[in-house]
């Protein structure tokens, strides 16, 4: 989960090097880049590319597609570390889809913890004067697009293989940020060529490792871990980018992640 969140990491800090690049072309890197990964693991292991649950898995890729454009859309507006922080509110999201669409019941708890996580976004937007709240909307929504992911395959279970949802989910995206960055192409010069194309290096051992650990250990071992991809985003930040982190900004950081990190191990 460590090489996952550090892969993720590296990703983010990528999205944040490249401002100059439309967010539209981001995506399609990041997802061609990504299918050969993916096509060679479905041929090499002779696993059917097209599955079952064809509607969940096009929906899947949808609101997939959708809640990456708008990450990679706010990054360009917010202090990287930060949009991956309220980025993370998904869970929050998730649980309230859950209970709406698949009659979960979250526990009042929970919903403290939740609370608290959303008190954090508040004292990010109305104590920290650094954000920007065209970024705050687009992170928001990806995070709520995020959180239906999850609820998404929730419902596809273990009927698909991973690698299968997640081919699903890059080829969409592919055809969609070609689509959508024919009207806002740039062409990259030098070193850009090699971080798009490290878009996906860094996007598919992200996914691969996160899902072997959740494989090799019980889900209230790793699933904190996975927070600590705001830390190391924060340091990249920090260091790559000359951010500047306010008091408040690490209170309302620090709130969301302990928050999710205390529901994911009381999940359990």
């Amino acid at each position: 989960m460590l090489i996952s969140t550090f892969a993720f990491a590296c990703m983010n800090a990528i999205v944040k090097f490249l401002t100059d690049i439309d967010s539209f072309q981001i995506v399609f890197f990041r997802s061609i880049s990504s299918l050969f990964f993916t096509f060679g693991f479905l041929i090499k292991n002779k696993i059917p590319i097209i599955g079952s649950n064809n509607k969940l898995l096009i929906l899947r890729g949808v609101v997939g597609v959708t809640s990456m454009t708008l990450f990679f859309m706010s990054v360009k507006y917010l202090s990287v570390g930060t949009a991956v922080s309220l980025r993370y509110t998904a869970p929050v999201f998730a649980a309230i889809f859950a209970v709406l669409l698949l009659r979960e019941r979250i526990k009042p708890i929970q919903w403290l913890l939740f609370l608290i996580a959303l008190a954090g976004v508040f004292i990010l937007k109305g104590l920290d004067t650094q954000l920007n709240s065209y970024g705050l909307l687009l992170v928001l929504l990806a995070a709520i697009t995020s959180g239906f992911v999850y609820v998404i395959i929730n419902k596809i279970g273990k009927s698909e293989h991973p690698v299968v949802v997640v081919n699903y989910f890059m080829v969409i995206a592919t055809v969609f940020g070609g689509v959508m960055s024919i009207f806002n192409w740039v062409n990259p010069e030098g070193i850009e060529w090699v971080l798009l194309s490290a878009l996906g290096l860094f996007g598919y051992f992200g996914q691969v490792y996160m899902t072997k650990a959740f494989q090799i250990a019980s889900t209230n071992q790793v699933a904190p871990i996975k927070y600590v991809e705001v830390i190391f985003t924060v340091l990249f930040g920090i260091f790559l980018f000359g951010e500047i982190y306010t008091l408040w900004s690490i209170l309302g950081i620090s709130m969301i992640i302990i928050a999710l990190v205390l529901n994911a191990l009381y999940k359990k």
